[in-house]
């Protein structure tokens, strides 16, 4: 197969470096990110800040994206379902990823150094960092805490959002981070559970595949409980009222469920439907800060 992108339609090339953007994980990121925003603000978020602002974090993400797939083509080839990215199928080449990265990560970091502040390109740089090079190239290959720990980074958007419209970090924005630091162990072991075999086959020390399904098991159920207990900070803060403390013991209740079935009665089938709630979970919980942002009912 050509590693090249001559002859290929413009359509098909545009859409090759798209994938490698990994676009359903940078949509999160960004809808996070805006949510830091709105959230920063009682009122309108600035026009500039919103736009320029959710363009860079975009791009920024997807430069992160693409790095991330440039340094795991060879595990990415053989994992079913990272096997049909760009890089695994010689679509596109090293060179022409780590080009596009940089391109389109240097364009993001100029718009919001440019259009929103320095300390939100810093922030977004650093994360950059995290991800793409401490997470993908240290932690992953070399400890099964790869994801507690470099769940720091994917923690960041709403901080981002929020220095985007302040040009500070507030405890608040804080609160959000500890959200989906938190979530994120969970959210990942429960793939790493039915997709053991893979990891363990392409060489990745994810925790089902160094200490087991049953070790694994528990802590998933350990990290929902202390996503449970962080998901309530917003209200004891005083931060959210009543509209977000009722969908949030629904969601946390709904999650648990899934985390004491997983730990008690596993199944992959399981597994699975964990992983695919998890992301509406956070997705929600974010929807839902907004709505009481902004209709708030004190309690």
């Amino acid at each position: 197969m050509s590693s090249s992108l001559a002859g290929q339609p413009l359509a098909s090339r545009f859409s090759q470096f798209y994938q490698l953007t990994k676009p359903r994980v940078v949509s999160l990121i960004v809808f996070t990110a805006v949510i830091g925003m709105f959230l920063a603000t009682p009122g309108m978020v600035p026009l500039q800040a919103l736009i320029a602002g959710t363009i860079g974090i975009a791009l920024t993400a997807g430069a992160a994206a693409a790095i991330n797939c440039l340094v795991e083509q060879k595990i990415d080839a053989v994992m079913t379902r990272t096997s049909r990215r760009p890089l695994p199928r010689g679509q596109v080449t090293s060179l022409q990823t780590l080009v596009f990265a940089g391109i389109v990560g240097g364009a993001g970091l100029a718009i919001l150094y440019q259009w929103v502040n320095a300390l939100t390109m810093w922030l977004t740089f650093a994360t950059f960092i995290g991800y793409a090079i401490i997470y993908t190239v240290v932690l992953k290959p070399m400890t099964p805490q790869n994801i507690v720990i470099g769940g720091a980074s994917g923690a960041m958007p709403p901080v981002l959002g929020w220095a985007a419209v302040t040009g500070e970090i507030a405890p608040e924005a804080l609160l959000l981070f500890l959200i989906i630091f938190a979530w994120t162990p969970p959210h990942f072991w429960a793939l790493a559970l039915y997709r053991k075999l893979e990891y363990a086959k392409a060489g990745v020390p994810m925790l089902p595949v160094t200490h087991g399904d049953k070790f694994t098991r528990l802590h998933v159920l350990l990290y929902t409980v202390i996503l449970t207990a962080v998901t309530l900070l917003p209200f004891v803060t005083r931060m959210t009222g009543a509209i977000y403390i009722a969908s949030v013991l629904v969601l946390d209740a709904v999650f648990m469920w899934y985390a004491v079935r997983i730990y008690v009665a596993y199944s992959d089938a399981l597994a699975q439907r964990t992983f695919r709630y998890s992301i509406f979970y956070l997705t929600a919980l974010f929807a839902v800060l907004l709505v009481d942002h902004y209709f708030r009912i004190p309690l």
